[in-house]
């Protein structure tokens, strides 16, 4: 089977005038992840940018779940822990924190990996130890 997805950075995106191909829980989850960032600022443990997360988006109204496993088969057998996803917003966008130097292809891949085993189609992948947050997104869809 074949995957067909893209990447983008929020930054680019914004700056070609064309934000507005983000459906809205993007943008609100985008939203609530710069609010955190402005309140946080960088150089704190993903855990707690996560956590402070979940937190923004409760607050917003938005559901959301923390550290969902996300079950693996291989040969007819079935590892029920084999991954956990940061976040998962209202059943339909997959958002992965990280507090790296810059983000990496490796992260990227991550992010691919769990939309392909859930089939949830938009992933969100911020980087908080930036200075600015929108440097640190990018959004992968399936």
């Amino acid at each position: 089977m074949t995957y067909h997805h893209s990447c983008e950075t929020y930054k680019a995106r914004r700056h070609e005038g064309d934000d507005l191909e983000f459906e809205p829980l993007s943008r609100e989850v985008i939203g609530a992840a710069i609010e955190v960032h402005r309140r946080l600022g960088p150089g704190l443990l993903e855990s707690v940018y996560q956590r402070c997360l979940a937190i923004e988006l409760e607050y917003r109204g938005i559901p959301s779940r923390q550290e969902v496993p996300v079950p693996l088969a291989y040969r007819g057998q079935t590892f029920a822990d084999s991954y956990r996803i940061d976040l998962v917003v209202d059943d339909s966008v997959i958002v992965e924190v990280k507090s790296v130097q810059r983000l990496e292809r490796v992260h990227q891949a991550q992010l691919l990996t769990y939309l392909r085993l859930t089939r949830i189609r938009t992933g969100l992948l911020f980087n908080f130890n930036t200075a600015v947050l929108r440097h640190g997104i990018l959004r992968m869809r399936l």
